[in-house]
């Protein structure tokens, strides 16, 4: 089931993201400030958190918002399904929801970043199984030899 992420979540998705080994700790300590973030004050601008729960057991997450100074462009920010599970069409799942929630919202388009390091690959294959297009590479973005990756998918006007 997916369901609006709750403040109780915090630590079981900072967790979870950081069980999968992907995320630096940089990264892990944003989105702890992210989740914070949201509950007080972001959710308010349209920033959206959902959580994939499964009896009880949090498996899997997302969080996007609408891109600001935009036309309906829309960043997903984080998507992480737990390691134990992944594989198993939940990030397929989660991915679809967020598209169905921009679409409902008008949504123009739906921007994804993320890196080009090689254990990134499977993220880059999870984007382009979706349907996303390779919209840009940032050379050296995130460091040197470390690339941003953009990813793009449109949705019907």
């Amino acid at each position: 089931m997916i369901r609006p992420t709750i403040p109780a979540d915090q630590y079981p998705l900072v967790d979870l993201a950081r069980e999968t080994g992907v995320f630096k700790p940089l990264e892990i300590d944003a989105l702890e400030e992210v989740l914070i973030d949201y509950h007080a004050t972001t959710h308010a601008h349209g920033h959206r958190s959902v959580t994939y729960e499964d009896n009880g057991t949090i498996l899997g997450f997302a969080y996007f918002a609408p891109a600001a100074m935009t036309d309906r462009s829309w960043y997903l920010y984080w998507i992480a399904v737990s390691k134990r599970t992944q594989a198993k069409g939940i990030g397929g799942t989660l991915l679809k929801f967020v598209e169905d929630d921009i679409r409902h919202h008008q949504g123009r388009q739906l921007l994804i970043e993320t890196s080009s390091l090689p254990h990134y690959e499977l993220t880059r294959k999870f984007y382009l199984k979706h349907c996303y297009q390779e919209a840009a590479v940032v050379p050296d973005y995130y460091a040197q030899g470390d690339h941003m990756v953009v990813y793009r998918k449109t949705f019907g006007e």
